[in-house]
This record gives structure tokens, sequence and C-alpha cells, in this order.
């Protein structure tokens, strides 16, 4: 449920609404606005009804709004203006600038993982993307150069000035991570796992969180309402292609599932055209369609030499034309009234 409290109503009732939250055993997660501040509470739903009751006659309490969807806190009920997630270099995903992530798949060297981010840099993308952990599905695939590749990212987003997007794939691993990293990923083949996502709710970093390979919205949603019930409001979701019966590419990006997430949530969305093509061919296209139907970002794989790459080569995008690409793109963007972060810096 969603408590709203009066205009101007003191912290001392805004206290006396939270205690009572509390008392029940809901979790509160309170919004401050301009002008009033609103409190979800989260708890059992057996004891909804006399918690409201209770609310309701409190000093300060204005209205009372049951959430009516299973994913409360990432619900357009919860919070109605768009959320906005600001990095420490004051870069905003999820306004009206659509933000561009690039890097190769995997971090593979010093020399590869620096001029890729000169790369990225140059063309006008906003943040560096690389694996230093890799799932694959083979056990005898590059797994990535694990703790090596995070101190290689993070140097090349440091000399370049950019902050650093990478995936975790264990519990044990998210603090080391995030020593590193300025945003957290989870991956597709992750998403439902819920002891993973509970870890990353509790640490004070956004996260990128991948939809899964057979997923429905709502079970997407879901797995983002465990990271938002850990207290880390800062939960961006990632579409980046489902498996259907289609071979033509590597997966179908669902473009729908952008549009519906539109109006089921507040949290940003971005959009993977490199997985859900799975061809370098077709990213361009995709991420074209991606700014169209409203994506807040865009996550591109790029390589200087993608015949050499260790991992998703033929997906990844060569310099010349993710440069080409920016240009496109930000022509797409200004015909939706809106513009591609980097490049209004250059």
């Amino acid at each position: 449920m969603i408590v709203v409290m009066k205009q101007g109503a003191s912290q001392t009732e805004i206290n006396s609404v939270i205690k009572e939250i509390n008392d029940f055993g809901y979790a509160d997660h309170p919004i401050v606005g301009v002008e009033r501040t609103v409190i979800g509470a989260v708890g059992d739903e057996g004891t909804k009804f006399k918690l409201m009751e209770i609310l309701s006659q409190l000093a300060g309490v204005e209205q009372i709004i049951p959430i009516l969807k299973p994913y409360k806190l990432a619900s357009h009920q919860f919070k109605q203006d768009k959320t906005i997630i600001e990095l420490d270099n004051g870069l905003k995903i999820g306004g009206n600038e659509v933000v561009i992530m690039a890097g190769p798949c995997s971090v593979e060297s010093r020399e590869q993982i620096m001029e890729s981010a000169k790369v990225v840099s140059e063309c006008g993308a906003s943040i560096l993307r690389g694996g230093a952990y890799k799932p694959r599905t083979s056990p005898y695939d590059f797994q990535g150069l694990e703790g090596e590749g995070l101190k290689l990212l993070r140097s090349a987003g440091d000399t370049y000035g950019l902050p650093v997007v990478t995936e975790v794939l264990r519990e044990r691993d998210v603090e080391l991570v995030a020593q590193y990293a300025d945003i957290l990923q989870i991956g597709a083949r992750n998403m439902q796992n819920y002891g993973l996502l509970k870890a990353v709710g509790q640490v004070d970093k956004p996260v990128l969180l991948k939809r899964g390979l057979a997923n429905t919205v709502k079970e997407f949603l879901m797995s983002a309402e465990y990271i938002l019930s850990q207290g880390n409001y800062r939960v961006m979701l990632c579409e980046r292609g489902i498996r259907t019966f289609e071979t033509a590419t590597r997966n179908t990006l669902d473009l729908g599932a952008v549009a519906v997430l539109e109006q089921e949530t507040h949290l940003p969305v971005i959009i993977d055209p490199s997985h859900a093509a799975g061809r370098w061919g077709l990213v361009a296209p995709l991420a074209k369609a991606g700014i169209a139907v409203g994506a807040d970002g865009l996550i591109i794989e790029v390589h200087p030499n993608p015949h050499d790459a260790m991992s998703d080569g033929l997906q990844s995008l060569i310099p010349q034309k993710f440069c080409s690409l920016m240009k496109e793109l930000s022509r797409i963007a200004q015909a939706c009234d809106r513009s591609i972060a980097g490049l209004n810096k250059q």
C-alpha cells in the first residue's frame, strides 16, 4: 500500500506512520517529494486491511492507496514519476537523454580494453561495458579474467572518463565487483537467482537487470522487486531478446515489452540489440528501433578486432561502424524529441 502524507506533514507524523508500519512487520519505503512525502508499505497481505484502518486514523495521513500489482515497488502505482538514476559523474539515466553503454563482451587484455574505451569515448558513448566474469554455455569456453579483468576495466574507464558496467555472477563476488564497477549487471541467466538479487539490493550501486531468456514481463518485474525490496531503488531493466522458435536471430528482441514496461513501471529501460541480433549487421536497425520505441538507453557490443574476440565477436561492431551508428542514433533521437547523452558534450 501507499500512505500519502498531507502537504506539510511533520517529521514526527511521518515517523509515527513508519513506526506503525514496522510494528506490523511491514517494510517502509519513503519517497520524499517537493510538496509531500509518500510511504510505501510492503509486507503480509493478510494484515493489510487492519493496517490500513489504523494508518488512516493517524495525524498527517491524507490518503491510503492499495497497490494492486504484485510488483509493489516497481509499479507506477508506487511511483508515478520516472525514476532517474544519477551516477557519480552526474550522468543521468531515465531522463530525456538516451544513454549509450558500449564496449566488448569480455575484457581480454589491457591493450584491448584500452583501445575499446578510447573508441567508446571518441564516438560519444557515456558508459564503458566489459565482462570480467563470463557465464558461458560451455565450461571449456573463455570464462573471463575475473579480478584482473575488473582492474583493467576500471583503469580503462578512469583513463577515458567513463563509468563502467560489468556483470556479477555470484553472491560472494558482489562486494568485489562493487569496488570496481559503477553499475552492477545481472545477466539473463541469473534473472531469477534470488539470493544474488537480494545481495545486489543491499549494495549502494545502480543495477542493470537483464530479462531472462524465457521470462514474462511480470516475472521480470518481480525480479526487480527483489532488488528494490532490499532498499536499492537504483534499478534499470534491460530487454535483450527472448528465446522463441525463430532462428534467424540469436534471440527475438521484444520491442512490445519495452512499451509495456513504460506503462507498468517507473524504472528506466535499456535495450541490448547486440544479444538480440547475434549478428553485427542487425545491431544498427534494432538499436534505432529501440530509441524509437522509447528506451532510455542502449548497451552495444564494440570490439577493435571482432574476428579475434574471445566471446561474441559475430555481434560486435568495429569502431568505424559504431561511430557511424552513433550519428544515426542521434538523428533518430532528435526525431523523438530526445538526444544522445554523450554527443551533447562533444
